[in-house]
């Protein structure tokens, strides 16, 4: 008689392949799955009673930010309750590394939390950052992007610089230097300084060299509301002119004068994937965004990074050109200056407005909404955080649902209770199953899992995860169908979602009955 590890007997398998589920015994030993069928007369040291509930391969969030605050949360308790088991970071083209002389400034600013708790960078080349990763114990598996912003700044600093023949060919190397490492590939945020700064020439140099990898480019495109289709169709000519695989992060519509839009770009990914072309996209199911106050700011405030910024916005004149830009035109992609949709999530000056609008602030403090976002980023050293409730439900029902598009969280590992974050850190995945699988009924389970497990676990190249086969890691959630649900708003963020009763990673328990075990199975996981 066989004994297994864990047997996870009577559930109902929901295989992330996009099939009908069926109720099978599964038998893992070690960290793999070895057999799925009916082991009821086998032993293992672990039985989990699935009878009744359901089984999936863990999900894989295509597109998160804890590229240090997992150091710093290692045991990632908002995301397994969640069901997630592996996580990719390095988006919207920023990573913790290359380090250089050229950027180390940029990057000590972006990593300040994480320098609080361990006093320095401890690292400079992305292989070194991939170490530490590889090194910590943690309790879900990382997957690492390297960011083109942050490979442009280790050699042009954070600059309006357009670079030499000399300069492309040093960041090149560096790039080799990341996909050498295990890099999966490279993200670019082009609404972000020094990443804005870029031009499609170089966008394209860079990613032929992701392409001979075998590697993905993920890229937050230069414009998400009215320029959002001629954003698109710069990220394809990448694709097209590189030979890369295009991935567009947390698609979307921000904006009123763009809503309705999403359909016309998902129209444009299917007609390149008729083609032949593996492009594709991510979303998350929320109405609203997340990113850095300076981020609503035009390119002329923030263009010689954080520092000079903040110098600007104390200067009353610039304050009044601020001013007469903001009116006439309205925040830069959206076009509009609803400061009533832009609530503070975090500012270490002024806890008090944490969950505020920008207009609810100003009107407190006896102010204009411009000098008010001056004095929060003066006094934060340019670290306030915001939420922007700025896109249809149409446009994101259509995006999440679409068989082209895996679902990514844009959130980030957190400390419980910090800030008024965006719900997704907390509800992202559980609100997918909740709200479109059972309320909505626009995606029936097996496709809305698909779309979390092996929908982004083929565009990564994952191919031993994914997907419910013997031969594959263990990577497993087991979830209640009914309780499955997302808990945290906009109002109280930090509430753990419901419904995974149990998570294995690389085949121990993360979640045993709804609890976490504080077991830290995960891996860094390389390229191969």
């Amino acid at each position: 008689m066989r004994v297994y590890d864990v047997i996870v007997r009577k559930g109902i398998l929901v295989d992330g392949s996009g099939a009908p589920p069926y109720r099978k015994d599964i038998g893992i030993i070690d960290d793999t799955i070895v057999k799925i069928g009916d082991l009821s007369g086998e032993s293992a040291e672990e039985i989990i009673n699935a009878n009744d509930l359901f089984v999936a391969p863990g999900f894989i969030d295509i597109h998160n930010h804890s590229d240090s605050s997992i150091f710093i949360t290692p045991t990632a308790d908002n995301y397994v309750t969640q069901g997630v088991t592996t996580i990719v970071v390095g988006n919207c083209g920023y990573s913790p590394a290359p380090l250089t002389e050229n950027n180390r400034e940029f990057l000590e600013y972006s990593e300040v939390e994480f320098i609080k708790e361990v006093g320095s960078i401890p690292w400079y080349s992305f292989s070194e950052y991939l170490k530490h990763l590889e090194a910590l114990k943690k309790s879900l598996n990382v997957v690492a992007l390297v960011g083109h912003g942050t490979l442009r700044s280790a050699v042009l600093g954070v600059g309006d610089v357009r670079p030499s023949e000399k300069q492309l060919s040093e960041m090149s190397e560096l790039l080799n230097e990341a996909m050498s490492a295990g890099a999966f590939g490279m993200s670019s945020g082009l609404i972000y300084v020094p990443g804005m700064f870029s031009d499609t020439y170089e966008l394209i140099e860079l990613a032929k060299i992701v392409s001979r990898y075998g590697g993905i480019y993920s890229t937050h495109i230069r414009n998400e509301g009215v320029g959002l289709l001629d954003a698109v169709i710069e990220a394809i000519q990448v694709g097209l002119a590189s030979g890369v695989s295009l991935e567009i992060s947390h698609v979307k519509a921000a904006g009123p004068p763009a809503w309705g839009s999403v359909p016309k770009v998902l129209n444009l990914i299917e007609e390149y994937v008729r083609r032949g072309y593996d492009f594709s996209a991510d979303a998350y199911p929320y109405t609203a965004s997340s990113t850095g106050l300076e981020a609503l700011l035009p390119t002329w405030v923030r263009e010689e990074g954080p520092e000079k910024m903040i110098e600007k916005l104390s200067n009353p004149n610039l304050l009044s050109k601020l001013r007469n830009f903001l009116e006439r035109y309205g925040i830069p992609e959206e076009g509009h200056s609803d400061w009533d949709k832009i609530r503070i999530s975090y500012s270490e000056s002024h806890p008090e407005v944490l969950g505020r609008s920008i207009e609810e602030i100003s009107r407190v403090w006896e102010s204009d909404p411009v000098s008010t976002i001056a004095k929060l980023l003066i006094e934060d050293k340019g670290l306030t955080s915001v939420v922007i409730h700025t896109m249809n439900d149409e446009d994101v029902t259509k995006a999440v649902s679409h068989p082209l598009v895996a679902i990514g969280s844009d959130g980030s590992v957190m400390r419980f209770g910090k800030g008024m974050p965006h719900p997704r850190n907390y509800g992202t995945f559980p609100r997918i199953i909740a709200r479109y699988v059972r309320e909505l009924k626009v995606l029936s389970l097996p496709e809305a899992v698909r779309k979390m497990t092996s929908l982004p676990a083929r565009k990564l190249g994952l191919h031993d995860r994914g997907l419910l086969r013997p031969g594959f890691k263990a990577d497993l959630v087991v979830f209640n169908y009914y309780t499955m649900r997302d808990r945290a708003t906009f109002e109280n963020p930090h509430i753990y979602s419901t419904g995974v009763e149990y998570l294995l990673v690389n085949g121990k328990l993360v979640i045993r009955e709804g609890k976490h075990t504080e077991v830290k199975p995960g891996r860094f996981l390389r390229r191969s």
